[in-house]
């Protein structure tokens, strides 16, 4: 199992695997009945060029790059060999990449995500990512809001019906034709003497909050 395992991942890794992948996330999309819900909390910032953050759960992630209304965003993804998946269809909607974890290329990771940042790009952050414990917020996305001084926002998805993967993460997958809610809550920065656990603790509820608002406009 773990052989043939290792050869689909190795198939979808590469770029017509990924390119499958990032064709079936469009066509579920355009059949989907979608509202959208505080996205002018990205628009604001956005147009600033002054970088954002925007944070969403593991397995809420398939719907996100239909809500970033902006042009300039890197994506943090793991540098673990399942990671290259995920990149690869990042690409291909033309996102940047950051790569590294709190495991591996951690250090790295951070300062590129603060280069981005300073440049005035905004990134896209799984904190529970890559492996879990799912939604639960890893140090590293408070400390580079820190860092930083950026926003950032809590975004989630929500659908009606969908499939829950037995993942970790419960990964979320929309049926054709459902409902589907996009939804961005209201940022929130690090407060200046701010105890970084109790910052982290925010951002993980700011996150769970923005899922319980996507799941209540869905009914």
């Amino acid at each position: 199992m773990k052989e043939l395992r290792r050869r689909i991942v190795a198939w979808f890794t590469g770029s017509f695997g990924a390119y499958l992948i990032y064709v079936f996330i469009c066509f579920i999309y355009k059949t989907l009945r979608v509202s959208i819900v505080g996205q002018d909390h990205y628009r604001n910032l956005v147009r600033t060029e002054k970088g954002v953050i925007g944070i969403f759960w593991h397995g809420r992630m398939l719907m996100m790059p239909f809500l970033y209304p902006g042009s300039n965003i890197s994506i943090l993804i793991s540098a673990h060999r399942d990671g290259e998946i995920i990149a690869n269809v990042m690409k291909l909607f033309g996102f940047g990449l950051v790569r590294g974890s709190s495991k591996k290329g951690g250090s790295a990771a951070l300062r590129e995500m603060l280069r981005v940042l300073k440049s005035g790009g905004d990134l896209g952050v799984t904190p529970d990512g890559p492996k879990g414990p799912a939604e639960s917020v890893k140090p590293g996305v408070a400390e580079t809001a820190r860092m930083s001084g950026k926003y950032i926002i809590p975004t989630t998805f929500s659908a009606k019906p969908c499939i829950r993967a037995t993942s970790w993460d419960r990964f979320m997958i929309p049926l054709p034709f459902s409902k589907v809610v996009l939804y961005a809550g209201t940022p929130l920065k690090y407060e200046e003497g701010e105890d970084m656990e109790s910052f982290r603790l925010r951002i993980e509820e700011s996150l769970r909050q923005a899922n319980v608002e996507a799941d209540r406009h869905l009914g």
